[in-house]
């Protein structure tokens, strides 16, 4: 049976039993900072779980097919991909919930159902064994009631094994696993060498407790599915509350059922990995031999591979050893590659990014491993688009970016990755006079830091190459370089500021509540700027600031790139200067100082009018240039931030390499040709996939629910947006470009300004180009041309100078047939003034006199203006062989006349603040100078 077979029989069974399949979820976590990534199919239904939400559309049953990713934080298999036959950094959890509906018995039916049934899973039931917790006599009970399970094939577990809980405290409960006998399923299956005890019986039907666990352990019982009961609430000192609405929440392992199903022992040999791993064949021209054995193997190159094809120094008189686990972390790390710049994510050198980046570079890692030092990982990301992209259009709707991001990270990788491993070698060696099972040497955490900042090493790859050596890596000395290293931008700092007074908003029960405290507030900041409604409640906090609930709000809270509004609130003898708007409980909070005395009460609150048409302006504009930078660029451009101002606007989005000037120049008389056009702007609510349906763009890693805002500017650009917008696109007026730059690989910025802003910037630069043509004395229109003429006039200058010095011009010759002699070797010392009118002219004649010096040191010096000097050194190559260095005489003579400098060793400078101590200084170098020389 095809995974795209289970997969679909899966979500088809539970939604016959009423539950609503559901899409699976962004990796990144939507609205859960103690998440890298999703790691487990319920991650998406945890705020329902813990009770803060609803169930949407008060569906209480669902199922879905979740993209999960282990690679970071508390649950990271990155380091055993490739050496077990079931871990993944990507993997397909499929799930059903029940949100206070069904509980065990349900559940408990569903599972036998689908995992037994004919036209379903069809497993043999003789096959399959369950675990419960020891104490979860119920579901003990219900499997030999509803399965027929006998008792001895229920095996009672600890809370290790059978007891799930979201945290510390919160919802909890036992859970129950189903297992198979692999032994008598798989056709591969072989006990671990020198296996003994009753589970390695095959004869044997039944087993005991410790039989069973030492099975499981090694192998040959596998877990393909877990149901969890959540029927209680753990307290603080370890109590459980029983749940008024207990839940259930299950994980079955696509990847696992797969290898059940095509009876194989390894997930990599199923239908998932066979494309992606034949494609590494193609790319590599090395045979996969995986299925028949997972050690290494040796391995001549065909003779039909490119001559020109370049090849790691693994590669050894054209063979090369090859260990099936590089095309495992390949396979893998491509479909997590691919799936995370689907959703999203960028490379980088923090948080998801850098997890990302890991991923990344170690597959190309694994893939030099192979020979290979040509982009290889982007042809098999590929083939995971096109295998999966049935399942995940966003795979296909993604495609161009996530190809592009991954050839520019593999290149750039690649670029460094040689000299990488050359001082890795160097660090730890891999041949050594100590026992194989000893600890070779530590790797410092200065080196290991090296290797990241320079060689573009993640600290993690750096790891594993060092544990195959037999070697460590000091850990807390790398952290403390890179901390060194490290800065936190403005942004950050004022952000975590605003978190601070965010977390002190607390719950809005605990506030001071008015008349119509527990009545839903109501933004109606979309339609008016000002309103006079009552003050629900308020948070005094300190310096006399306030956060306050309205009935009716014209703030907007900050969402979507869109800032927080700013305003005011006045009522009978007290005011709010707001400056600030956060969302408590789902509602806004305007926050400000107070002046006057507060009471409860009718009041008004304003938006100024001019800063909300301002900020509406620039949040139309960034979806016209959102759309008219796929329009130029191509769709593989995406949204990866953006910033909307009363001010400004600020937009990133996905793009290799500076946008070309012509290109941005494009996308600008776009932008303002649809603003000249006067296109009306809408907007309407309807339900997402109906919003999707009708093409409307949404944001990866946004969280959306049942029903969106649609924002549409009619044939030009649809986007779910719940920011502000004006009504017409002429009402922003004028768009300018301010600047395009890069903020991260494959992540590109622009700045612009609209309406009063953009016309200040102009006349501006009409200002500054008037001053131009007052100091040039040219008209406006005849300014460039004037330019133009002063660059040829400076240009034929700078030749005829450089043509002067080529031969040192009258003075430099004079100095040189003055040489005096230094040493016994025959060097010769060139001393004296110059006329020079600038140090760069000192400097091209520094580089005349040293072409012209067989063996020696040069010392020219010049007067320039206010009274001030320069000083020059050169010293010829053979002196410098010797130890005679031009930065230690410049320093040296320099010092008398009261100067400093340096320089190189060939060639050094000096400022000197009185010119009139030079001749004296110059006087004293021969002698300082001859010193140096019988030093050396």
């Amino acid at each position: 049976m095809l995974a795209s077979d289970i997969r679909r029989r899966f979500l088809d069974y539970f939604a016959r039993q009423q539950h609503v399949v559901r899409p699976s979820a962004s990796l990144v976590p939507a609205d859960d900072p103690t998440l890298l990534f999703v790691n487990a199919g319920m991650v998406p239904f945890k705020k329902i779980f813990l009770g803060m939400e609803d169930a949407p559309g008060g569906k209480r049953r669902a199922t879905t097919a979740q993209k999960c990713v282990r690679a970071g934080g508390k649950h990271n298999d990155l380091e055993q991909v490739g050496h077990t036959a079931r871990h993944h950094t990507f993997f397909e959890m499929l799930g059903n919930f029940s949100f206070g509906d069904y509980f065990k018995r349900d559940a408990i039916r569903f599972a036998w159902e689908l995992v037994t049934g004919e036209n379903e899973l069809a497993i043999d039931p003789s096959l399959l064994r369950v675990t419960v917790h020891h104490s979860d006599d119920e579901a003990f009970a219900l499997w030999q009631e509803i399965a027929g399970l006998p008792p001895e094939r229920i095996y009672r577990l600890g809370d290790a094994d059978n007891f799930w809980q979201m945290a510390d405290t919160g919802p909890c409960g036992p859970c129950t696993e189903i297992y198979v006998d692999l032994a008598k399923v798989v056709t591969d299956f072989r006990f671990p060498s020198g296996a003994t005890g009753e589970w390695t019986d095959l004869k044997r039907a039944e087993f005991s407790h410790d039989a069973f666990v030492e099975g499981a352990e090694a192998g040959r019982f596998l877990e393909i599915w877990n149901l969890v009961f959540m029927q209680f609430d753990r307290q603080a000192d370890g109590t459980l509350v029983p749940l008024p609405k207990p839940s259930v929440d299950t994980g079955a392992g696509l990847e696992r059922i797969a290898a059940v199903k095509q009876r194989v022992t390894n997930n990599y040999f199923t239908d998932l990995f066979d494309p992606i791993i034949g494609k590494v064949e193609a790319l590599t021209g090395l045979p996969y031999r995986g299925k028949r054995s997972l050690e290494s193997y040796e391995v001549e190159f065909s003779s039909r591979r490119p001559a020109t094809e370049r090849r790691s120094s693994v590669v050894k008189n054209n063979r090369i050893v090859v260990d099936p686990a590089a095309f495992h972390v390949i396979a893998d790390h491509a479909r997590a590659v691919a799936f995370l710049l689907a959703d999203g994510v960028h490379p980088s050198n923090d948080g998801r990014g850098y997890v990302l980046r890991r991923i990344l570079r170690r597959a190309v890692r694994y893939a030099y491993l192979l020979g290979r030092v040509e982009p290889t990982l982007v042809d098999v990301v590929e083939t995971v688009i096109d295998t999966m992209g049935a399942a995940y259009p966003e795979l296909q709707q993604r495609r161009a970016h996530i190809l592009q991001t991954t050839r520019a990270e593999e290149d750039g990788f690649l670029a460094t990755i040689e000299g990488g491993i050359a001082r890795f070698n160097q660090l730890a060696p891999e041949h050594t006079t100590q026992g194989s099972t000893a600890v070779r040497g530590t790797i410092s955490g200065e080196d290991a830091f090296r290797l990241y900042d320079t060689f573009g090493f993640p600290i993690d790859l750096t790891e594993l190459m060092a544990h195959e050596r037999g070697y460590t890596v000091d850990i807390p000395g790398f952290e403390a370089a890179l901390n060194e290293q490290r800065t936190r931008s403005k942004d950050e700092r004022k952000s975590r500021k605003l978190g601070v007074e965010a977390d002190a908003l607390g719950d809005v029960a605990t506030w001071e509540r008015g008349a119509g405290a527990s009545a839903p507030s109501r933004f109606v900041g979309y339609d008016t700027t000002e309103i006079e409604t009552e003050v629900a409640a308020i948070r005094r906090l300190d310096g006399n600031r306030v956060a306050m609930l309205l009935q009716e709000s014209p703030f907007y809270a900050e969402s979507g790139g869109q800032v927080s509004d700013e305003g005011e609130i006045v009522g009978e003898g007290w005011r709010v200067d707001v400056d600030g708007v956060r969302k408590v409980d789902g509602r806004s909070a305007a926050l400000g100082r107070l002046s006057g005395d507060f009471h409860f009460g009718r009041a008004t609150a304003r938006v100024p009018t001019d800063r909300r048409k301002d900020t509406e302006r620039n949040h139309t504009a960034t979806h016209l240039l959102h759309a008219a930078l796929r329009q130029v660029l191509g769709d593989a451009v995406h949204q990866a931030g953006s910033l909307v101002s009363p001010d400004r606007l600020r937009f990133d989005f996905t793009h290799h390499g500076p946008v070309k000037a012509e290109h941005l120049a494009e996308v600008e008389r776009i932008v303002n040709r649809e603003i000249w056009r006067a296109q009306p702007v809408t907007w309407t609510e309807m339900p997402y996939a109906a919003a999707r349906a009708k093409g409307a763009m949404a944001l990866f890693g946004e969280k959306y629910g049942d029903v969106v805002r649609v924002v549409d500017v009619t044939g030009v650009s649809m986007e779910l947006c719940g920011g502000t917008h004006v009504r017409n696109t002429a009402e922003i007026g004028l768009l300018v470009l301010v600047s395009e730059t890069g903020v991260a690989s494959g992540v590109r910025r622009i700045e612009a300004l609209t309406g009063p802003a953009a016309f200040a910037l102009l006349k501006e630069r009409e200002r500054a180009l008037q001053r131009v043509g007052e100091l040039l004395k040219a008209p406006l229109d005849t300014v460039e041309k004037r330019v133009h003429q002063l660059l040829d006039e400076r240009r034929g200058l700078e030749k005829q100078l450089e043509e002067a010095m080529r031969g040192g011009g009258d003075e430099l010759q004079k100095l040189i047939a003055a040489a005096q002699p230094i040493g016994d070797n025959g060097a010769t010392l060139v001393i004296g003034t110059v006329t020079a009118p600038d140090v760069k002219t000192l400097q091209a004649m520094g580089d005349a006199l040293r072409e012209q010096i067989r063996s020696g040191v040069g010392l020219i010096a010049t007067h320039l203006d206010e009274g001030k000097g320069a000083l020059l050194a050169v010293v010829s190559d053979d002196l410098r062989a010797r130890g005679i260095r031009a930065d230690a005489i410049v320093r040296d003579v320099a010092a008398l006349a009261g100067g400093r400098g340096g320089g190189k060793p060939h060639m050094a400078q000096a400022g000197i603040p009185d010119a009139s101590r030079i001749a004296d200084a110059l006087a004293e170098a021969p002698r300082l100078v001859g010193a140096m020389l019988t030093g050396a």
